[in-house]
């Protein structure tokens, strides 16, 4: 039987979902916990800024692959999950062994490294940019011929917003990118002549089902997303395609949880899939103010094996990140109109994400 049916009953409320990670996703997770009468405990390592903390109704601190504290954690907890990929696979293999925890670490597996992560996507019959993996030197070399340039030298793990990523015009780029990143394995990916970026944000239950929110379009910013709009450009067919994707995706990894999967849309129409993340994502975070039922809801809902909640949109809405110093003018942003989402970060930084903004219009306007 597969893992995604190990949870025997619903988390009922009162109950306690426990998350992996304390940054601003696991902050959104809890806030929807509680809306549904849920408890949440939060699991982030020492020494970290862990803006869930201040919402949530536990705290552990303590390192990802420190055993005792995750099986003291996973004990007191009644399903979890968590809020960031790079989670070491180990540790949700460790609290499996006491707890559901979704998505599963299969998933969690082929998500962290973007070769595996392709390889399912072609799998699926479904296109990608060209790409080539790198473990040498000499594949370095072989990968650009193969892929052209210019591309971009993709560590294959961790790496996010742009970290672990290098723009390469030639073989002694992409050897030097190669040295920089230490060797670590990594992929080659040509470019594509795409017209813009979007995303599909879904939820799949417990159970296999399946529902998805209407596809934004995503305008990035040195590498770190800055608005998403919806409605985008898209469609109603490439929306279709669009969740079919995420579909086929959930379903081949037999999902339990939010997914989000980016996208490219070419000058003629076809979608290519740039990168799965097996979270709640960015790109979805309009949900919360323009959708009865936000993507933190529905995660939350499919871990506690609960029935997923509509996706219906009742607004139209652009969704601004704030990054760095932005968020320092929020008395402004406060007075502008818009939903105004500040994450509790104690330290603004260069590139951080402090928070959001959301501007909503009518459908029937």
């Amino acid at each position: 039987m597969s893992e995604t049916r190990r949870l025997p009953a619903p988390v009922p409320p009162g109950g306690t979902i426990g998350i992996l990670g304390g940054g601003q996703l696991g902050r959104m997770l809890a806030l929807a916990a509680a809306r549904l009468g849920l408890k949440t405990h939060i699991y982030s390592p020492p020494n970290e800024d862990a803006p869930a903390f201040q919402v949530s109704d536990a705290q552990t601190q303590a390192a990802f692959d420190g055993a005792a504290a995750l099986t003291s954690f996973a004990e007191a907890c009644d399903a979890v999950t968590f809020e960031w990929e790079n989670v070491p696979v180990t540790s949700v293999e460790h609290i499996a062994r006491t707890r559901p925890i979704f998505p599963s670490a299969r998933t969690l597996g082929v998500t962290q490294d973007r070769l595996f992560e392709k390889r399912l996507v072609h799998s699926l019959g479904l296109k990608t940019a060209p790409f080539a993996n790198v473990e040498t030197a000499t594949d370095a070399r072989s990968a650009v011929a193969e892929t052209g340039t210019p591309s971009i030298l993709k560590t294959r793990r961790m790496g996010y917003d742009g970290k672990g990523q290098a723009k390469i015009r030639s073989v002694d780029d992409a050897l030097q990118a190669f040295e920089r990143f230490h060797a670590a394995p990594c992929i080659v990916e040509g470019f594509v002549d795409f017209a813009f970026e979007a995303s599909v944000v879904a939820a799949r239950g417990l159970d296999g089902s399946f529902v998805a929110y209407d596809p934004p379009e995503n305008i990035h910013g040195d590498h770190i997303l800055r608005q998403s709009i919806v409605p985008s450009r898209l469609t109603d067919a490439q929306m279709k395609e669009a969740k079919a994707i995420a579909k086929g995706i959930a379903d081949a990894l037999d999902y339990v949880g939010v997914l989000a999967v980016e996208l490219f849309v070419m000058t003629d129409g076809a979608l290519l899939v740039n990168e799965i993340a097996p979270r709640v994502h960015n790109s979805g975070h309009w949900t919360i103010d323009a959708c009865l039922v936000s993507q933190f809801e529905n995660h939350i809902r499919a871990v506690a094996g609960w029935p997923l909640g509509t996706t219906e949109r009742h607004s139209d809405a652009v969704m601004e990140n704030l990054i760095g110093d932005e968020a320092a003018d929020w008395a402004a942003l406060a007075a502008k109109g818009g939903a105004l989402h500040l994450y509790g970060k104690s330290e603004i930084r260069p590139g951080r994400k402090m928070g959001h903004v959301t501007y909503l219009k009518s459908k029937i306007d």
